[in-house]
C-alpha cells in the first residue's frame, strides 16, 4: 500500500461518483414499457408485495420493501434462503414477488421459482442479465444492467446495487402517485417521525386542559395571578369571566412592563393590566401551523379557545419542543 500521504481519496471519492452517476443515467432508457407493465401489475395486487434477493442484492430489497410499504403499497422482505425452508408460506396466491438478482442465477431465488410458478403467483425480476435464468422465468423483467461497477476489480457490487435501488424507488414512488398517495396518509404510518408528527398532531394533542389551565378571574389581584402563573408554570394565565370567556391574557412580558410602571401589584386589578383583544387558537388547528404564527407575533404561549370565546387549553412553546414538532 502507498503511503496515505500520497493517496488522492477525494479523485478516487469522485471517480465511484462519476460512474455510479452514468451507470443511472443509463437507466432512465429502461424506464419504458416493461416498467409500466410491471407498476400495473403492482397496482392491481391484491395481497401483498414480497421482496426477495441475496447477499447485497437482499439488502436492497429490503431497502426497496420499507418504501414500498411507506408510500402505500404494502411490501415486505423475505429472505431466498430462508423461503426454501418454510418461508415460502407467507406468500399467498394474491401476492406478487419482485426478485432482485444482479446475475440472474442466484440458486436461493431459481430455487423457488418453480413453486411461485406452480401457485400462479406473479414473478417481477430485476436482473442485469435478461437472458439469465431468473429473467426468463419472470413474468416481467427489469433491466438493472449496469456496464461496469464502481469498484476498481469490477467486482464488488456498488453501480449494480444502486441502480438497483433507483428502480425500486422509481417504482415505489410511481406507485405512491398512481394511489394518490398523500402527505398525510405518509404522516399515518410514520406517526413517530418529525413529519408525522407535524401533519397529525394538532393543538388538542399538545395543550394543556382541565385544572392545569392558567386562568384567575377578573377581579383578581396581580398578586394572584402571579401565583396561579408560578403554579401552572406556561409563564401566563387566561382572565375570565364567570362563564369562562376570555377577557385577556396575562403574561412574563406584561408582568416586567407591570413592574416598569411601578403598579402595586399586591393591590391592583389584573384587568387593569392584562392584555386584550390577546390571539387564541382553536383545539383543532394542527400544532406545526401555530408554530409559526407565534414566531411571527414573537409569543411563547397560547390560549385555546372554542367558537364562543370559551377557554378550553393553554399550552407555550416547550408544549410544542416536547411533543417533537420542531
Amino acid at each position: 500500500m502507498p503511503p496515505v500521504d500520497t493517496i488522492d481519496f477525494e479523485k478516487l471519492g469522485q471517480q465511484v461518483v462519476s460512474i455510479e452517476l452514468a451507470e443511472i443515467t443509463a437507466l432512465q432508457t429502461r424506464i419504458d414499457k416493461n416498467f409500466t407493465a410491471a407498476c400495473k401489475l403492482l397496482l392491481n395486487c391484491q395481497g401483498r408485495i414480497v421482496v426477495t434477493g441475496m447477499g447485497k442484492s437482499g439488502h436492497i430489497g429490503g431497502k426497496i420493501a420499507a418504501t414500498l410499504a411507506s408510500t402505500g403499497s404494502p411490501a415486505f422482505f423475505v429472505h431466498p434462503g430462508e423461503a426454501s425452508h418454510g418461508d415460502l408460506g407467507m406468500i399467498t396466491k394474491n401476492d406478487v414477488v419482485i426478485a432482485l438478482s444482479n446475475s440472474g442465477n442466484t440458486a436461493e431465488i431459481t430455487t423457488i421459482v418453480p413453486i411461485l410458478k406452480r401457485f400462479s403467483i406473479p414473478l417481477i425480476s430485476m436482473t442485469g442479465d435478461e437472458n439469465s435464468t431468473l429473467a426468463q422465468q419472470a413474468n416481467i423483467n427489469l433491466d438493472v444492467s449496469v456496464s461496469q461497477e464502481a469498484c476498481p476489480h469490477d467486482l464488488a457490487p456498488t453501480s449494480s446495487t444502486t441502480v438497483a435501488l433507483v428502480m425500486g424507488d422509481a417504482l415505489a414512488v410511481a406507485l405512491l402517485q398512481a394511489r394518490g398517495f398523500t402527505a398525510e396518509d405518509f404522516a399515518l404510518s410514520h406517526p413517530g417521525g418529525s413529519l408525522g408528527k407535524r401533519l397529525l398532531l394538532h393543538v388538542s394533542d399538545i395543550m394543556h386542559t382541565g385544572e392545569r389551565i392558567p386562568r384567575v378571574s377578573e377581579n383578581a389581584t396581580v398578586s394572584e395571578a402571579l401565583l396561579e402563573m408560578s403554579k401552572k408554570g406556561l409563564g401566563m394565565t387566561a382572565i375570565t369571566d364567570e362563564n369562562n370567556t376570555v377577557l385577556g391574557l396575562y403574561t412574563d412580558g406584561d408582568l416586567r412592563r407591570s413592574l416598569d410602571k411601578n403598579i402595586d401589584v399586591h393591590q391592583a386589578k389584573i384587568s387593569e393590566v392584562m392584555t386584550t383583544n390577546c390571539r387564541t387558537t382553536s383545539a383543532d388547528e394542527l400544532a406545526a401551523s401555530i408554530v409559526k404564527l407565534m414566531d411571527e407575533a414573537g409569543i411563547n404561549g397560547l390560549l385555546v379557545t372554542d367558537k364562543n370565546n370559551k377557554l378550553t387549553g393553554a399550552f407555550n412553546m416547550h408544549d410544542i419542543l416536547r411533543a417533537g414538532i420542531i
